[in-house]
């Protein structure tokens, strides 16, 4: 899709409601499904998080932005996720949060990016954590500065690729679930997108599909 035609669409998309749980549903590991509400764990006392979502032209076609994570001590290392990290202080809300760490993971500034709507938040087992998306919109293509503490590359993903149901696999790998355990991931390139990263990516697939089959 042009990123000229998807701006034309980007009021319906606005009033379109996030897909949600359904969605997660498809790409969610099987060992974490009792934990797919995340509203059943606030006694957990959970971290607070957020993530951009990021849509942006590149040449004339609408990509994702997501990040390889650097490797560090951690149980997130080196994973595929959206930039986004633990909300502070001295942010005013988990937006903020999310915009915050955008600038500070890959170098894009809060002024660039238009937020059009949360989606759904996930809860993170492995790390307690509360994890809030935001799509966001940037109408001019992007120069990445991106943190080499934190980032390892950037990943561009089309989103017609994104659209495409080919893109969905199931993979066996390692996991804190399970030693080896069969999981659906999205497969771009040499990345292998699973777990939370997954599933939010899968409620953007399809909460667009919806809003862009609406409103032709």
């Amino acid at each position: 899709m042009t990123f000229d035609s998807f701006l034309h669409k980007i009021e319906q998309i606005k009033g379109a409601t996030p897909v949600g749980i359904d969605a997660h549903r498809l790409m969610i590991p099987v060992e974490r499904i009792p934990y797919l509400y995340a509203e059943d764990f606030v006694e957990q006392h959970p971290k607070e998080s957020a993530v951009m979502m990021l849509l942006y032209p590149k040449g004339k076609e609408t990509n994702v932005l997501l990040i390889e994570r650097a490797t560090y001590k951690g149980v997130h290392s080196g994973q595929v996720g959206f930039p986004g990290g633990k909300y502070e202080l001295n942010d005013l809300d988990l937006q903020q949060t999310a915009l915050r760490e955008t600038h500070e993971e890959v170098g894009i500034v809060q002024r660039d990016i238009q937020i059009i709507q949360p989606f759904t938040k996930i809860y993170i087992p492995p790390s307690n954590f509360y994890v809030q998306p935001y799509l966001g919109i940037a109408e001019k293509e992007l120069v990445f500065s991106p943190n080499a503490f934190e980032v390892a590359n950037i990943i561009e993903l089309p989103l017609h690729v994104l659209l495409e149901d080919s893109i969905v696999k199931e993979v066996e790998m390692k996991t804190s679930y399970a030693s080896w355990t069969h999981v659906p991931a999205f497969i771009y390139k040499e990345y292998t997108i699973w777990g939370a990263t997954a599933m939010m990516l899968s409620e953007l697939k399809e909460t667009l599909k919806f809003a862009l089959k609406t409103y032709k």
